[in-house]
């Protein structure tokens, strides 16, 4: 680790060095390539730098534990030697994560795909409770996001949304929300107070460029038609509304947001690229895949990553056994605590394979 940690850091400092060089400022493609790449090893540095400052300390503190007769002296030395211990053991773990393989999708945006699953118009409530969580999270991350298809129910549910949410880092942050989330509570639409429990699907996609995935443009039908709901007189009055299907897949996707027939085509093309290269990275992955797909599911009540318990005002997350006692804060957006704690168990079972 140690020697891969001296290459960073030298590699780091070349780095700095040709940033300096009047030449790569008028490069402009070179100069973008090194400032992504200071960007990315700047926290390892940092944390390596702090890591042999620490070292450094302890043989410090060591060698006056040997040489010094005041007693006050070595007391403060040990005490300096045991807080630097601690830190050392610390950066020794805190790299480790830093050094392990980074999911090349990290950096990307994100395309989600919320589905109401069980439980009829209380599904589609929640899933547009959901919805506005994530906008809630995204907008709390200062990150932008952008409605692609919609399919309301008429009582203010969502059948169906699909949406891109744009900012640095938001698929490492949001792909651990895949899966059926489960809510239990009285619904709105029911007239007894028994409890119901519905559930809704969510699936995170990272944008795929153009370069991430080949498309055949023979393969894609398009069909246009006329809009259906809200949207104001053009919407409902052109035929701006598009159906794409890829022939080769089946999948079909219906984009009618946008007024404009192209923009609504550039839409519907993205979508398409998502769940293409999410195809892809399935079969070069089995058995990642094969966990994705039992995450994502069917809409299915038992196939659940997430309980949003309305009574109790609690959300539990099965996979990490986390159980928070603030359901209003999180469907207003906070969502910080589960995803750190769900970054934080993935770390620990890659660490642990790393180590077996």
């Amino acid at each position: 680790m140690f020697d891969k940690l001296e290459d960073l850091l030298i590699r780091y400092e070349e780095i700095m060095s040709e940033l300096n060089e009047p030449d790569v400022v008028n490069d402009q493609s070179r100069y973008r390539r090194l400032m992504k790449e200071q960007s990315d090893l700047t926290p390892i540095i940092e944390a390596y730098r702090e890591y042999k400052d620490e070292k450094k300390n302890i043989e410090e503190s060591l060698q006056l534990l040997d040489e010094e007769s005041d007693e006050e002296m070595r007391e403060l030395a040990k005490e300096e030697l045991a807080q630097s211990k601690a830190r050392v053991a610390q950066l020794e773990h805190r790299l480790k994560v830093l050094l392990l393989p980074k999911d090349p999708n990290d950096d990307k945006n994100v395309i989600v795909e919320i589905r109401a699953g069980a439980g009829g118009d209380e599904a589609a409530l929640f899933a547009a409770e959901v919805y506005r969580m994530y906008a809630k999270f995204a907008d709390a991350s200062h990150w932008k996001t952008e409605m692609i298809s919609l399919n309301e129910n008429g009582l203010g549910g969502f059948k169906e949304a699909v949406f891109m949410i744009s900012g640095q880092g938001a698929y490492s942050r949001l792909k651990y929300e895949s899966g059926v989330h489960r809510v239990q509570r009285v619904p709105e639409t029911a007239s007894g107070g028994r409890i119901h429990t519905s559930t809704v699907t969510v699936a995170i996609m990272p944008e795929a460029e153009e370069v991430d995935v080949q498309l055949d443009m023979n393969d894609c039908k398009f069909d246009v038609f006329r809009a259906s709901g809200n949207g104001g007189q053009c919407v409902n009055t052109t035929d701006s509304a598009v159906r794409l299907t890829h022939i080769p897949t089946g999948i079909v996707i219906s984009c009618q947001d946008e007024k404009s027939q192209l923009k609504n085509k550039e839409k519907a093309l993205k979508v398409l690229r998502a769940k293409l290269y999410e195809l892809e990275q399935a079969k070069q992955h089995d058995a990642e895949a094969e966990a994705r797909k039992s995450q994502v599911g069917t809409g299915d009540r038992s196939e659940k990553i997430r309980t949003y318990n309305f009574p109790q005002g609690r959300v539990t997350d099965h996979r990490i056994k986390l159980t928070l006692h603030k359901l209003d804060a999180v469907l207003d957006g906070d969502l910080g605590e589960i995803i750190d704690s769900l970054t934080a168990a993935d770390q620990a079972a890659k660490l642990a394979n790393m180590n077996e």
